[in-house]
């Protein structure tokens, strides 16, 4: 079986190399490589092809935000999550919105962090409670009830998906069409759920096709 290939992006010396450590001792997990820099994340990403790369948020030369955005755009079929020590629902919106799978944070236990990884390539949602908590709350405040014709303060990525939604595609078929994985999709469609205000796809359906009307 192969190995689950992992970049490791961490400016602090004793995390990067700790979690290299213990990342190192699965047997089924090879490091590739570790950087103290958004910038060459995204340069080693792009000629290694790791499966995962622990991103942190604020580095020198380039932080995590940008990095994963950068990531996704040039590698889409590599997994970014992003590991932080903050709770702040700003960094959680950018960081989902740049196609991030997820956010750990490094308060994990080494089973945990083992687990998280292994859970995030079969394509599920990381988010702790902790900053699932935080994240609903900007969401119900960003989904307040709005008229039909406008945006929805939908980004250009949402507004792609949202494309694909009112054409009746399924998850899988918009992560094919967009070369994301079917796990962001789902990321992006609970995003959107939330700022239309509905988790019903056909409802859904009927305000994305007035929210697109209002951007065209």
């Amino acid at each position: 079986m192969s190995k689950l290939t992992i970049l490791i992006a961490e400016d602090q010396t004793l995390v990067r190399e700790g979690l290299e450590t213990i990342l190192n001792l699965e047997s089924d997990i090879e490091v590739v490589a570790t950087t103290d820099n958004g910038q060459t994340a995204y340069e080693l990403t792009k000629s290694l092809r790791p499966q995962l790369v622990l991103m942190d948020i604020e580095m020198p030369v380039m932080n995590g935000i940008t990095a994963t955005r950068l990531i996704k755009e040039s590698s889409p079929e590599t997994i970014v999550l992003i590991l932080t020590t903050f709770t702040n629902e700003d960094y959680i919106i950018e960081g989902l919105a740049s196609g991030a799978s997820g956010y750990l944070l490094k308060d994990f236990s080494s089973d945990k962090l083992i687990h998280s990884l292994k859970e995030a390539v079969r394509g599920e949602l990381m988010l702790p409670s902790k900053l699932a908590a935080k994240f609903a709350a900007r969401m119900r405040t960003a989904a307040a009830p709005r008229q039909p014709g406008i945006d929805y303060g939908l980004t250009p990525r949402e507004l792609e998906i949202a494309k694909l939604i009112t054409a009746h595609k399924n998850n899988r078929e918009i992560a094919d069409t967009l070369y994301i994985t079917e796990g962001t999709v789902k990321n992006y469609i609970s995003v959107i759920y939330e700022k239309i205000g509905t988790n019903d796809r056909t409802k859904a359906i009927l305000l994305l096709k007035h929210a697109l009307e209002a951007v065209n």
